[in-house]
């Protein structure tokens, strides 16, 4: 069944061109995200979809006998509301029934109440106000009555999240789901959503989350929309091999131009029909030919200042806000070349601590050193404040006419500008026009141009697309300063960092050396040893036999054996399951062995989660 059909489909703000006569398909059961650079126009399309913008030219055709939710990236809600009473007023369908089963019920009217049963049946309704609480209990709101107009901005983006779930879609449309939501948020919403059948349109750049739950991307690229099915290392593969055999035309073209040029020259006007083709040809040769291919990235290569021996030294900080314990007793000393990712559950104080460090927040005891050489950027998580009645060269010339990048070189504020993709012609256009993304790239910019050589980046990944991000985490890897980085972007995390804070709550911070990935491991081997010490607790004691042999819990020959093969096993067992995985992958089922294929994916993966339980067991008398 088709859920929606774009045909067509043009749009424009001015001069800018967002994409430009593009047709797609999603169907039932399609899990799709739409990927693009900023400013190329995702936000638009979702809006045009869900009848909030126009398009120039085209058609939308959604399929009128499904339910549709669509989560915006900015929800606005009746402030007045509390949260419950805003679930119920925003999730039409089953909250509407409700509501007429307790009127009903206080009708007394018998029909009335039969009708109101049977609909809340047909519906499986009865359990909705439990279901209400659980969703928003993941989603880390737990208030039921507090007031809409004293949540935070995160808070409300996961309450409009929450309703765009309860509404219990056929087909759901999500811009930028992940913003706003710590590690186990965006878990348990990829398992939501992998599990569930609910149709996805998603707008993300959590590559991770991407990964886990779809299996079609759209990509806007050049005006156009392409279609690749398969998961995100599909995606990259098949992008760079379309970016080759378009670059492999485009010379092709140009070979023949040169050669159909030379013949243009010399011939005379054309007399024959024959002679009238081939000049006709010339002309989309030329066309052809002439096509750029827009692959752009930005590129960056700011020095940052000298950085001395001594960065920043911490001593015993500790900060409370009353009785809430966000920092205790925490001290370390800062290195050159560190890269320190930052993460632990919204609310835990991750934004305080920098603001603490950075001076911007007064610690309730202990101090910090800073070394003379140190010089901070800080792109703050909500500090895209630009005036918007400005021009974008503007904002820059503010900071500085002329930027030095190190070594000698220098660019001036245009220049500067279009080394971060934004054009001459783009460069007279008012901040307001910018989109988020575009805004936050402008940000990273003015951030970077004062050559900081300690970067602190508190969720730079938000609004970034992954083009810039690529590009970002290149930079950082070769950024010879420090870095600390505050993200929800477990790709990114695990790609760029080399040490880890973990906020544990109540003040806690745990200094792990090692990315997202290591730490996942060590979290997850380290809750099969308590399973597995619960699990002999549990077991009843074996009566000690009369006997004079020495108990021992060394291994015996036949464990040491048992262990060596289990290892073993566990390598060809893991490289199986990868193997099968890039199989499903890859999208190309034609030899029938997709099913055989797909079950023993499900076998594998309970006979590693057996034979790993095993291992820790006997790894335990090591």
């Amino acid at each position: 069944m088709t859920y929606l059909q774009v045909d067509n489909l043009s749009k424009s703000y001015g001069t800018k061109s967002l994409f430009e006569d593009i047709s797609f398909v999603i169907n039932k059961n399609d899990k799709c995200a739409l990927i693009a650079k900023n400013g190329a126009g995702k936000t638009t399309l979702l809006n045009i979809i869900m009848g909030n913008d126009i398009a120039d030219e085209g058609k939308v055709s959604l399929n009128k006998q499904i339910a549709t939710s669509y989560l915006v990236q900015e929800p606005s809600f009746n402030g007045d509301n509390t949260v419950m009473e805003q679930v119920f007023s925003s999730s039409d369908k089953v909250a509407k029934v409700v509501k007429e089963y307790e009127l009903a019920m206080l009708s007394q009217d018998e029909k009335r109440i039969q009708n109101a049963v049977e609909t809340m049946d047909r519906l499986d309704a009865w359990d909705f106000e439990r279901e209400i609480k659980i969703i928003l209990t993941k989603l880390k709101i737990t208030d039921f009555n507090k007031k809409v107009n004293i949540l935070s901005g995160g808070q409300r983006k996961r309450l409009a999240l929450a309703n765009t779930l309860l509404n219990k879609p056929d087909f759901i449309i999500l811009d930028e789901p992940t913003n706003h939501l710590d590690f186990e948020m965006i878990e348990w919403l990829e398992e939501y959503l992998a599990k569930s059948e609910i149709t996805v349109l998603i707008v993300t750049h959590d590559r991770y989350f991407l990964d886990k739950v779809c299996n079609v991307i759209l990509e806007i690229d050049d005006n156009q929309v392409f279609r690749y099915k398969g998961n995100y290392a599909y995606f990259l593969r098949k992008r760079e091999e379309r970016i080759e055999n378009m670059s492999a035309n485009i010379e092709k073209a140009r070979n023949l131009l040169r050669t159909e040029a030379k013949w243009m020259s010399r011939q005379p006007q054309a007399r024959a029909t024959k002679a009238k083709s081939r000049i006709d040809n010339f002309y989309k040769i030329k066309e052809k030919a002439s096509k750029q291919i827009d692959n752009a990235t930005v590129s960056i290569d700011v020095e940052g200042k000298r950085l001395g021996k001594k960065i920043i030294d911490v001593y015993n900080i500790s900060k409370a806000f009353g009785e809430l314990k966000l920092i205790d007793n925490f001290s370390y000393k800062f290195v050159r070349g560190e890269r320190i990712g930052i993460f632990g559950n919204n609310g835990v104080g991750k934004s305080t601590f920098l603001n603490v460090i950075t001076n911007k927040l007064k610690p309730d005891s202990g101090n910090f050193e800073m070394g003379e050489t140190v010089s901070i950027g800080y792109f703050e998580q909500s500090a895209v404040d630009f005036d918007e009645s400005k021009r974008l060269i503007d904002i820059i010339k503010d900071i500085a006419e002329v930027i030095s990048l190190g070594k000698n070189r220098e660019m001036t504020a245009g220049q500067f500008a279009e080394y971060f993709l934004f054009p001459r012609d783009m460069q007279y256009n008012y901040v307001s026009t910018l989109s988020g993304g575009e805004k936050r790239r402008l940000y990273l910019m003015t951030v970077l141009m004062r050559n900081p050589n300690f970067l602190i980046l508190d969720e730079p990944t938000n609004d970034l697309d992954i083009m810039t991000l690529n590009v970002l985490e290149e930079y950082l890897l070769g950024f010879k300063g420090s870095v600390i980085i505050v993200s929800h972007d477990r790709y990114f995390i695990d790609k760029v960092a080399n040490t880890l804070f973990v906020f544990e709550g109540n003040g806690k911070i745990r200094n792990f050396p090692g990315n997202y990935s290591a730490y996942s491991q060590f979290i997850l081997k380290k809750e099969r040893q308590e399973k597995t010490e619960i699990a002999s607790l549990a077991k009843p004691k074996e009566k000690k036999k009369n006997t004079a042999t020495k108990t021992s819990n060394k291994f015996s020959y036949k464990e040491k054996v048992e262990f060596e093969g289990l290892e073993k096993e566990l390598e060809n067992l893991t490289n199986e399951k990868t193997a099968i995985e890039d199989y499903l992958n890859a999208g190309n089922f034609k030899d029938g062995n997709l099913e055989e294929k797909s079950k023993r994916l499900s076998e594998l993966e309970n006979l590693i989660d057996e034979k790993e339980m095993r291992w820790l067991e006997l790894s335990e008398k090591m």
